[in-house]
């Protein structure tokens, strides 16, 4: 984990070096060609643009070992503030959608390979397929139009989700009229493969040598399955699950502008835009943080699931 910290903050620190734009450009843009280029230096000087590589790389990982992101470049304020309610609503985000990923892959990937080549399988690989190759943002508009024409059938007035974003320790029910919705989007894009992974997976295991002998020995099928089976299969669907997870964090951009969110995905965006050094690296590195967390759990579980590998 450590390497991988270091390596990430390396690799973004120096790339956002590399690439072009001027976050004082930007912010004086309106100037056109009479912009004074003392006043572009005197922004790169307050931003501490103008230091030495490896001296703004030391106030970087120094900030990042103490958790001081220092301030936006573009807004003034601390980064940690600026993060504070986007953080919490990505985390409920990726949380809710990672849920919704278990409760629907998980039994149709089982149902499908244990009635494998029968109609239930069939409908199972239909489904999988249809949310592999619908785009998230065109069935997120599809869930908000059928909303607003439901409601208006049903309650005489349209209705739509709420606006700004509600902590459900203040108002349970409000938050989760706004999150259930791109939860259910992008869980179910994602339950698509899941459930092909879970349902390939478990047949792999269903044709091992010792679930044969399982069957000799009289076993039921109920007991080979929760005792044998899907404990072994679960070890590649809880890498694509941890996959996922870190993928939440940060990577559902399209999915929050189509439901209005003002999550990391969103904010990653702007400050590109911005060229927000500071805010682009704080947010790379706390993804980063979030994914090799994510892994080593996952990699935990392995020796849970798997008896064999705690022995080894």
């Amino acid at each position: 984990m450590i390497p991988t910290l270091l390596g990430a903050g390396v690799l973004i620190f120096f790339l956002m070096r590399v690439i072009p734009g001027d976050i004082c450009l930007a912010r004086w843009v309106d100037y056109g060609t009479d912009l004074d280029p003392a006043l572009l230096e005197l922004c790169r000087d307050r931003l501490g643009l103008n230091e030495p590589l490896h001296i703004q790389f030391w106030h970087f990982m120094r900030g990042v070992l103490s958790f001081d992101f220092g301030v936006s470049m573009w807004t003034g304020r601390p980064i940690i503030e600026e993060l504070e309610l986007r953080f919490a609503l990505s985390l409920q985000l990726a949380v809710m959608a990672t849920v919704v990923t278990l409760l629907i892959a998980v039994p149709l990937g089982i149902v499908a390979a244990l009635r494998q080549n029968t109609w239930v399988d069939y409908l199972v690989r239909t489904v999988a397929i249809a949310g592999v190759a619908m785009p998230s943002f065109w069935l997120g508009i599809l869930i908000i139009l059928g909303l607003l024409i439901l409601s208006q059938a049903w309650l005489g007035e349209p209705w739509m989700p709420p606006i700004y974003y509600v902590s459900p320790f203040e108002n349970f029910w409000g938050n989760m009229s706004q999150l259930i919705w791109p939860a259910l989007v992008a869980g179910y894009r994602y339950a698509a493969v899941v459930t092909r992974m879970t349902r390939s997976a478990l047949l792999e295991v269903l044709r091992e040598d010792y679930i044969r002998t399982a069957r000799t020995r009289g076993l039921t099928e109920k007991i080979i399955l929760n005792r044998h089976a899907l404990r072994n299969s679960f070890l590649p669907v809880i890498t694509i699950i941890g996959i996922e997870f870190s993928f939440f964090m940060g990577g559902l951009v399209v999915t929050e502008q189509v439901f209005n969110l003002n999550g990391l995905g969103r904010l990653l965006v702007d400050s590109v835009l911005y060229a927000d050094y500071n805010m682009i690296q704080a947010l790379v590195m706390i993804v980063v943080a979030v994914s090799v967390l994510v892994n080593l759990l996952v990699d935990l579980s392995y020796a849970w699931l798997d008896p064999r590998i705690r022995y080894s």
